[in-house]
């Protein structure tokens, strides 16, 4: 589709059953599933989002607990590293995964069977601008999540340390 089509395209309204009280813990049980799959199957099972976004494994230290959590997100390769997007969905706030990092920006990623330490931080204006189109091109829903809060959703860089 060619671009100007696409910012004339109506973006949706946010769905009225992600504000329900069970839609978080449906999507922690799932994403649990997915990272137990991912990681006894070296990403063959749940490397990849709807069979086209690629998914990587991202571990944080609780800033609050200290204890060690996975999340199962798309991912942008980007130079040696990999570029997330911290959208929960649109929600107003941050998902739990970036308020970690942002305590400890130490992680782990996981790109099928290669985990690297990686050192992650919020991209700055200059480049969310360039990397939200890319994005957005990987997965078009992060517009819509971006309609849905009044809150920048942050794009976040991890390069390997």
């Amino acid at each position: 589709m060619p671009e100007a089509q696409k910012e004339q395209q109506e973006l949706p309204e946010r769905p009225s059953y992600m504000d329900s009280r069970l839609f978080e813990p449906m999507l922690k049980y799932a994403s649990r599933t997915q990272v137990a799959f991912y990681r006894a199957t070296d990403g063959r099972i749940g490397g990849k989002f709807r069979g086209e976004q690629p998914v990587c494994l991202l571990t944080t230290k609780g800033r609050k607990s200290g204890k060690l959590r996975t999340h199962a997100l798309i991912y942008l390769p980007y130079g040696d590293g990999v570029v997330l997007v911290a959208s929960k969905g649109g929600s107003p706030t941050h998902p739990q995964w970036y308020r970690n990092l942002s305590e400890e920006p130490k992680v782990l990623v996981r790109t099928g069977a290669h985990l690297r330490v990686m050192r992650a931080r919020t991209a700055g204006k200059d480049e969310r601008e360039e990397l939200w189109p890319r994005l957005v091109d990987l997965y078009q829903e992060y517009d819509w999540y971006q309609s849905w809060t009044d809150r920048e959703i942050p794009v976040v860089i991890c390069e390997p340390i």
